[in-house]
């Protein structure tokens, strides 16, 4: 759920009026605080009739501790997929048993860890459960899974699919040999208790979710026929929702979500199984947007192009599958009120040393002028995160937005990278490592 126009405009004139945007600090990130909550909420009550559910957010389309921690709050848990990720997790709070390790390329230290602590962990393979045999102890509290890939095939953006022939996740279903070497694998380890699957969400229609999802739960039925007990006690129904970026309706619904599972297989959701969801994108895309001040304004070709402090860096996947990963731009001026000028066709470009760092192309717009705002919308998910460093620019500030009664509190969630810090990043304390005649010792 977006926050509403009115409440936008009333963060972003505020922002102006608090020094949190302006020539100073020419871009920066939004969470809305209650649309986070509020989408948390609507998750939860569209699973209200499964009898045993753990919502995992998935870390990496926010990977902000204090994010994580309102997420935690509100009664989610968490899925991680780097070391990076599960700190970040326990930082914010989450209990071990209610944070899921993904991830194709594990460690023996990494998986060492995950089972120290009693995180649940899905292998991605095979091979990974004999390291698994080899590393767990015998008083392992870790719920462990293996991810399949039932091979349904991809959506319409080839990168967010999960599920095609070649995908490198997971053991292929469809494979000569594959299904009975997964159920062999089961029936060899009473510990192995849980099924992964991963269809994809951007891009991914429900039946293509839902079909993806049905085979893993046949598959857990087939398992448990094989040993001749009941094994698996739990479905990990990976993947997101797709996002609607087009305008504000909320498209598709955690709640069609739900119905498009229980039409295709009725007691995938029933409660035999403990059901885990992972979903990312969707519960934080729309409770977020990013604000970038117009520094200069020109004309080239005969096209109005605006040059914004948001491009690449911040907009990475726009930027470079613009048709993909869409944005809608809203023109404000510089004192943060909504323009309403006639619209005129404009590129909308970012700050990077690239002739394709652009946002938006010919994009109707009210008239920008230098110092005006633009603000990207839906960009909660994946925009604070993925960070491009191109040009050593610094990763703006992100703040947390809660209005109430007309009224717009802030809130630092991550404070705005000097660049100070970008030159530490950089080997600062090492700026005269090559100029001694000797290599320096890479590890201390």
């Amino acid at each position: 759920m977006s926050l509403p126009t009115e409440n936008l405009a009333l963060a972003v004139r505020q922002a102006v009026a608090e020094g949190l945007l302006g020539e100073e600090h020419p871009v920066a990130g939004f969470v809305d605080v209650q649309g986070v909550r509020g989408t948390v909420a609507a998750l939860h009550e569209a699973f209200a009739q499964v009898p045993d559910v753990l919502h995992a957010f998935a870390a990496k389309a926010c990977p902000l501790v204090p994010v994580l921690r309102l997420l935690a709050d509100a009664g989610m848990g968490c899925e991680v997929a780097s070391p990076g990720e599960l700190r970040l997790a326990l930082d914010a709070g989450f209990a071990p048993a209610r944070i899921v390790l993904d991830s194709p390329a594990k460690t023996r230290q990494e998986i060492r860890e995950a089972l120290a602590l009693g995180v649940a962990l899905n292998a991605d393979n095979l091979a990974e459960l004999d390291r698994i045999d080899a590393l767990r102890p015998a008083d392992c509290a870790s719920v462990i899974g293996l991810r399949v890939n039932p091979q349904v095939g991809g959506g319409s953006i080839g990168a967010m699919s999960t599920a095609t022939a070649h995908s490198k996740f997971g053991v292929a279903l469809r494979d000569p040999g594959m299904r009975a070497r997964v159920v062999e694998a089961f029936a060899r380890r009473p510990w192995l208790t849980r099924l992964h699957a991963h269809v994809g969400s951007q891009g991914c229609p429900l039946p293509l979710i839902a079909e993806g999802l049905t085979a893993v739960h046949r598959l857990a039925e087939e398992i448990d026929a094989h040993v001749g007990h009941r094994q698996i006690t739990s479905l990990d129904l990976g993947g997101g929702l797709p996002v609607n970026f087009a305008d504000d309706m909320v498209t598709p619904t955690y709640a069609e979500y739900v119905a498009a599972l229980t039409a295709v297989e009725p007691a995938l959701l029933d409660g035999r199984y403990q059901v885990v969801t992972e979903f990312g994108r969707s519960l934080i895309a729309k409770n977020g947007f990013t604000a970038a001040r117009v520094e200069y304004v020109k004309d080239a070709g005969g096209r109005r192009v605006a040059l914004t402090h948001a491009g690449g860096q911040v907009a990475t996947r726009t930027v470079f599958m613009p048709d993909a990963w869409p944005l809608r731009v809203t023109a404000y001026g510089p004192d943060g009120a909504p323009k309403d000028t006639p619209l005129l066709p404009q590129d909308v470009a970012g700050p990077l040393c690239f002739a394709g760092d652009v946002v938006a192309h010919e994009r109707p717009l009210p008239e920008l002028a230098e110092g005006d705002l633009v603000v990207l919308h839906d960009t909660g998910g994946y925009y604070f995160s993925a960070h491009w460093s191109y040009n050593s620019l610094p990763r703006p500030a992100v703040y947390g937005c809660l209005v109430r009664d007309g009224r717009v509190a802030f809130t630092t969630i991550r404070s705005a990278q000097t660049v100070r810090e970008i030159s530490a990043e950089s080997g600062l304390a090492h700026a005269d490592a090559l100029l001694t005649g000797r290599a320096t010792p890479s590890l201390r």
